[in-house]
């Protein structure tokens, strides 16, 4: 608890732009959130309050982080199992808990876990050698492997597309699990928020738009799914954050196919496929995130318009014109573009920040977004 205030004080490992933009959330919720930072020139660490230096591999780091926290949560899941039961020991709430947060972390356990509840995933297994990718692949590739742990934004995924390269990638030691390649229309998200009480709030279903494993555009509502189509995604989001047990956001990415959704991906955090909620929804995901973390009860997510695409800016080239010089200009052109731009190193292909626009018209709107984001990546 905050002495001067009197509110609780919402602890985030992990200092990257989710924790940045969750710190904006908790401002107009009187809070300044606590942040453990790898290091002071971390995304969140350049404007939060309260940071504190540490890693999230080093228990007694976290032990100290968390003292006089209400609740502790992340904006990664790379914190390990074993040290997050170690806290929950002590008696710190951490949410999303262990017993939780452990399908997002390892698609081995996730994939058997969500198996075991009926949810539609594609065909999997585990494979430990070559042998068990070529008869798992039985003639029909590609398929595609993932790492068990640890990967995001593209890594830790490959698309194998013959024995010898299954081969190659089993030489590296990485445990991986192998899956179906999966006959979809497009990628979809179902996000929802859950609070200790067990209150569940959806936001409309999203398109994501991704390259070479990056999402690159969040469409909002997603264009042309019906109504009964999102309805089983949202139902499914919530089903899935009830059985698993999660507490604050639960993002389920989605792949589209002619026969339903299919589970892909989960992530138990603020997502970049949420971006959006920031100007495009009553309630931003992040302070939903804390709303849920605290147990308050949850706010709107209606649309705020018809029509709201997230477009993310990467990193382009160097040299130019500076990011300065290219806000000037975007503004000008675009008054109602909202950039979002995380303090971070530019490098080629990074996450660097996020333009959000809102309009009446989906294709108008999306082109406005990819136009802003292209010229904050490019200036041109």
């Amino acid at each position: 608890m905050d002495t001067r205030t009197g509110l609780p004080v919402v602890g985030m490992v992990g200092g990257g732009q989710l924790a940045r933009m969750t710190h904006q959330a908790a401002i107009s919720l009187g809070q300044s959130l606590r942040v453990l930072s790898v290091s002071p020139d971390d995304s969140a660490a350049l404007v939060a309050a309260d940071v504190r230096i540490g890693t999230h591999t080093d228990l007694a780091a976290l032990r100290e982080f968390a003292k006089g926290c209400e609740a502790v949560t992340f904006d990664h899941e790379h914190v390990p199992t074993g040290h997050i039961e170690a806290l929950e020991a002590d008696g710190v709430k951490i949410f999303p808990g262990s017993k939780a947060l452990v399908f997002a972390q390892d698609k081995g356990l996730m994939r058997e876990r969500l198996s075991a509840l009926g949810a539609p995933v594609p065909r999997w297994r585990r494979v430990a050698t070559a042998g068990d990718i070529k008869s798992f692949a039985a003639g029909s590739w590609p398929v595609v492997a993932k790492a068990v742990r640890g990967g995001y934004d593209g890594r830790g995924v490959w698309m194998l597309s013959s024995p010898s390269e299954a081969r190659s990638l089993v030489e590296t030691g990485t445990p991986l699990i192998v899956e179906e390649r999966v006959p979809l229309r497009r990628e979809l998200a179902a996000l929802v928020a859950r609070s200790p009480f067990g209150q569940v709030a959806a936001y409309p279903v999203v398109e994501t738009v991704q390259q070479d494993g990056i999402c690159v555009e969040v469409l909002a509502p997603a264009p042309g799914l019906s109504e009964a189509r999102a309805l089983e995604a949202q139902q499914l989001a919530i089903d899935l954050a009830t059985e698993l047990g999660v507490v604050g956001l639960l993002a389920v990415e989605l792949f589209e196919t002619d026969d339903g959704v299919v589970v892909n991906e989960l992530a138990m955090r603020p997502h970049n496929s949420g971006h959006w909620t920031i100007e495009g929804a009553r309630t931003s995901q992040f302070e939903q995130h804390l709303r849920a973390v605290l147990d308050y009860p949850m706010g709107a997510t209606t649309l705020t318009a018809p029509a709201v695409v997230m477009a993310n800016v990467l990193g382009g080239p160097s040299g130019g014109m500076s990011i300065d010089e290219r806000l000037h200009h975007l503004f000008a052109t675009d008054p109602g573009a909202r950039v979002h731009l995380y303090g971070k190193l530019v490098r080629p292909g990074r996450k660097i920040g996020h333009v959000t626009v809102l309009g009446d018209d989906m294709t108008s709107v999306r082109a406005r977004a990819a136009r802003a984001a292209k010229w904050l990546q490019e200036g041109s």
